[in-house]
């Protein structure tokens, strides 16, 4: 490493990836991008359908757990962020979906100035090459490679789920990253050619060539280094020691746990949470690690009734099969995440836009990869996606390997409660409509004994899970919020020459996944931190349905399913 650079940014991840690309391009800074982890070059990160492996590796996964959750019965959530190359582009489910338009207006109308839809959208283009092409929606010469898997051809599951959808009464869309999110239709991901499409295959890998872009990895950041109230280094520790690096603008991109700990580490956060932990006060900035949000889901299971699923390709010898035709050709079943259908719906009436999503598996399993029971099966990841409950991250020391506080408060507004229970009921309305009859066996779970608004609820508190989608904890704002942590610039409050770039500036949750809106937001944030004109606006038009305020979906559903009659709120 050299003793100063133009540009330092903390964090290989989604965003810091594209920064470190976009920062570096035209040759004329000096670029320092440090990684706490090592090299993403495994065959478990790259092969789509290893999914399960990377993300139960210490190796690439930080292993955070938040505290006991109050309103799960105490239990402790995993919460797993990626550690080295990509981050957790490298080991997530590569599902992409960029959010409803109506999220980033959200943004806006809540301080963010220049984050509307119309402002964002040029920079999902920007960032993409869409197998099917480019049109007003979709990007056809970015670095990210997004498409539809096998397109639903290795199992007819996928279209019965969405035409279950469709008997239910919902719209069919056959892009839900385009003019409309809110419908059944195919799901789409970031594979290109067969393999994993990490942001350290895409942006990183062809700049690592630039000589003015230094890449470290297994090096971990302290703290940053202030000046009163400005920010000109950064404190590194790696196999070689301690080092002082200097650096004109410092960049956070280490994730919506890791930049508010090392913003906090750095004097800088909720005064009392600094002193507790032992950490001179420096600049106090209450919203550094507030309003942390997630998305939750559970798996709404079903036996099939003919041997088509997943399951039947869970034994040692097909998975070999599956391998080593990824090997050699990368194609077929390695070659996806398998999450190739899925749905967006509104829980009620007077919702604007959907706030539920669907995840279709062809297969009933954990996320671990192992099967759930014996036979075959299918399932549906499935969860409420607009959460009032707000959570935080605290340090608990002045050291950096000592992990942070998590706690999510998941489930302790009501409204969240509320949005579940409508969630089961919807879910199984849907999943017993016409189109799947031919192979729908025994609901496993939740089973048919959940089915009051009690049931629900305590059988949501037991198996509920984390998407892994933890954001919103350097939330952007206007400077009369008292939770903001950074500008619409992207810059902290209060101190000069430091910016957060990643998940963790959203001013709140998106409708989806989050790695798409995360590779959005440091395109356009490398814009405005090289003081570029941004991208012409986009008058791309968004569907939403004109009578949102009155029905909750489009049509009657084509059977109305009373799985159990006279059950309390059934």
């Amino acid at each position: 490493m050299k003793k100063e650079y133009d540009f330092i940014i903390i964090g290989a991840g989604s965003a810091g990836c594209v920064l470190a690309d976009r920062l570096s391009a035209d040759g004329s800074k000096q670029v320092l991008l440090v990684e706490a982890g090592g090299s993403d070059r495994h065959i478990f990160v790259q092969m789509p359908t290893a999914l399960s492996f990377p993300m139960n590796m210490k190796r690439f996964n930080w292993y955070f757990e938040s505290e006991p959750e109050t309103h799960l019965n105490n239990r402790r959530m995993h919460c797993p962020r990626g550690k080295g190359l990509g981050g957790s582009s490298s080991i997530n489910g590569m599902v992409y979906v960029r959010g409803h338009a109506c999220d980033f207006d959200q943004w806006e109308a809540s301080g963010a100035a220049g984050w509307a839809y119309k402002n964002c959208l040029p920079y999902f283009k920007r960032a993409e090459t869409w197998i099917n092409g480019e049109d007003e929606y979709r990007g056809g010469n970015g670095p990210v490679g997004t498409c539809n898997g096998n397109n639903m051809t290795l199992n007819p599951l996928y279209k019965t789920f969405i035409n279950a959808g469709v008997d239910a009464g919902y719209p069919e869309t056959d892009d839900y990253n385009g003019r409309q999110q809110e419908g059944f239709g195919p799901m789409h991901m970031t594979v290109k050619n067969g393999v994993r499409d990490s942001t350290s295959r895409a942006y990183l890998r062809s700049a690592m060539n630039r000589p003015n872009l230094e890449v470290v990895t297994k090096t971990l950041t302290h703290k940053i280094l202030l000046e009163g109230k400005k920010a000109v280094g950064v404190e590194l520790e790696n196999s070689d020691g301690i080092h002082i690096i200097k650096s004109s603008e410092i960049i956070l991109s280490a994730g919506s746990i890791g930049s508010p700990q090392l913003l906090m580490l750095s004097g800088i956060g909720p005064k009392d949470v600094l002193k507790k932990a032992g950490v001179e006060v420096i600049h106090e900035l209450p919203g550094v690690g507030e309003n942390l949000q997630d998305h939750l889901e559970v798996y709404f299971q079903y036996r099939c009734t003919k041997p088509i699923s997943l399951n039947g390709k869970l034994d040692l010898f097909s998975k070999a099969l599956i391998g080593i035709r990824w090997i050699l050709f990368k194609s077929g079943l390695g070659a996806t995440n398998h999450f190739e259908a899925c749905g967006f719906i509104r829980s009620r009436k007077n919702l604007k836009w959907p706030n539920i999503q669907f995840h279709f598996l062809p297969a009933a399993m954990r996320y671990d990869g192992k099967k759930a029971f014996d036979g075959h099966g299918f399932q549906v990841h499935v969860g409420p996606n607009k959460p009032s409950s707000r959570g935080y991250v605290r340090i608990k020391s002045a050291n950096v390997k000592d992990k942070p506080e998590i706690r999510f408060n998941y489930m302790e507004h009501e409204q969240d409660r509320i949005d579940w229970r409508a969630c089961i009921r919807l879910t199984r309305e849907i999943l017993n409509q016409p189109a799947l009859d031919e192979y729908r066996g025994e609901e496993i779970q939740p089973g048919l004994k959940v089915d009051t608004d009690q049931e629900i609820d305590e059988w949501v508190k037991n198996n509920v899970e984390s998407a892994y989608h933890p954001s919103c904890t350097c939330k952007m704002g206007s400077d009369s919020d008292l939770n903001t942590v950074v500008d619409p610039n992207c810059r902290v409050v209060g101190i000069d020459q430091l910016r957060v770039v990643d998940s963790s500036i959203f001013p709140s949750i998106t409708n989806g996944n989050l790695n798409a809106p995360t590779i959005m937001v440091a395109e356009k944030a490398a814009d405005i931190i090289l003081g570029k004109t941004p991208l012409p606006k986009s008058n791309a038009a968004v569907w939403i349905d004109e009578d949102w305020k009155n029905r909750q979906r489009l049509a009657e559903a084509k059977r109305v399913v009373s799985i159990l009659p006279n059950h309390e709120n059934g």
